[in-house]
């Protein structure tokens, strides 16, 4: 399936490329000799017709057509089994919650955060996983009673979420949530996104809604269009002709999420082993898109609901995602992983 998605859509970016050209280069010859078009009687509109280059895309165009037809009546039952991608109540469960937050350098925010979630009632274990802190990160986790991973190296955020998630199927939480260090996202959000598992396997936040958002947080225009693209995109590629997707989703990027113990069992030695090593490197910030789509091939119930999202307070952005040059680089990143899987 991936291969051939990916074929549709770099053939789709070729053919529109080909038109625009096509396009330029005759208004171009048509401005440059328009005064012999008004005296040999010629037109834009007849040397389009006659041009043997239109015929060649009007052929294929045609052909680019027929295969995103025949590639949709092929996914017309797609993800449609109605025991695994409908409506299901699920066993209802006291809500046992394991916090996993990767750290690096946090310590003017860490306390906020963790008092935060400490003080939800459905929050029993929380998991520090720190890359390796050169400040007081860690000493200010421990003494508020967090379970701290200290890491000799720091690997990065993804194998940091991958041990968290590992080090959650120890303890007896029957909930795990994902949240990032820097502030920006409530614990109060956890009570909007645990009554979602009653009927799905995993609840992912967006970060997209206004009237949730502080003026001035990381959500730039350029920000907010290109996570909204990448998501219909990662709907398209799993979509099917009932439906627009298994899951709808408008960010890919937010790490904030709960997922049902069980289900979390089903996919982990997938997440913590991928096949895919380009996963694992330090700086791709990969791991919540490859941790969504996973769950999607694995037939997890997946629901996105709006979240609360703060600007940054203290400290800096460990991606640097609000320069835009990164921010550019990330989102081909997202871009081709979702194409090629």
């Amino acid at each position: 399936m991936g291969k051939v998605f990916l074929s549709l859509f770099i053939s789709l970016i070729l053919l529109a490329s080909f038109h625009v050209a096509f396009f330029i280069i005759n208004m171009y010859f048509w401005l440059v000799d328009g005064y012999q078009v008004i005296f040999h009687g010629g037109t834009l509109i007849e040397s389009l017709y006659y041009s043997v280059y239109l015929k060649w895309m009007l052929l294929l165009d045609a052909l680019w057509i027929a295969s995103i037809l025949l590639y949709a009546l092929r996914r017309k039952s797609y993800k449609t089994n109605p025991q695994l991608h409908y409506l299901e109540t699920k066993s209802k469960i006291v809500p046992n919650v394991c916090i996993i937050i990767p750290t690096f350098n946090e310590e003017k925010i860490i306390k906020t955060i963790l008092d935060g979630f400490f003080s939800q009632e459905s929050v029993k274990n929380i998991i520090v996983v720190d890359n390796n802190s050169s400040d007081n990160t860690v000493n200010i986790a421990k003494e508020l009673g967090a379970t701290v991973i200290e890491k000799k190296i720091n690997k990065g955020y993804t194998d940091s979420c991958m041990l968290g998630f590992k080090e959650s199927l120890k303890t007896d939480s029957n909930i795990v949530s994902l949240i990032d260090s820097d502030g920006t996202f409530s614990p109060n959000d956890l009570k909007k996104m645990l009554p979602y598992l009653e009927n799905c396997d995993m609840v992912v936040g967006t970060r997209q809604v206004q009237t949730l958002t502080e003026k001035g947080n990381q959500n730039s225009m350029f920000y907010v269009w290109g996570n909204m693209l990448l998501a219909k995109l990662l709907q398209l590629k799993y979509f099917s002709l009932l439906h627009l997707g298994i899951v709808q989703l408008t960010d890919v990027g937010c790490a904030y999420r709960c997922v049902r113990r069980d289900a979390l069992e089903k996919i982990i030695d997938e997440l913590t082993n991928p096949t895919d090593t380009s996963i694992l490197k330090p700086k791709n910030w990969l791991f919540s898109l490859y941790m969504t789509m996973l769950a999607i091939e694995n037939d997890l119930k997946i629901v996105e609901i709006p979240l609360t999202f703060r600007k940054r307070g203290v400290g800096e952005s460990k991606s640097e995602v609000t320069k835009k040059s990164k921010g550019f680089v990330y989102g081909m990143k997202f871009l081709w992983f979702i194409l090629k899987r």
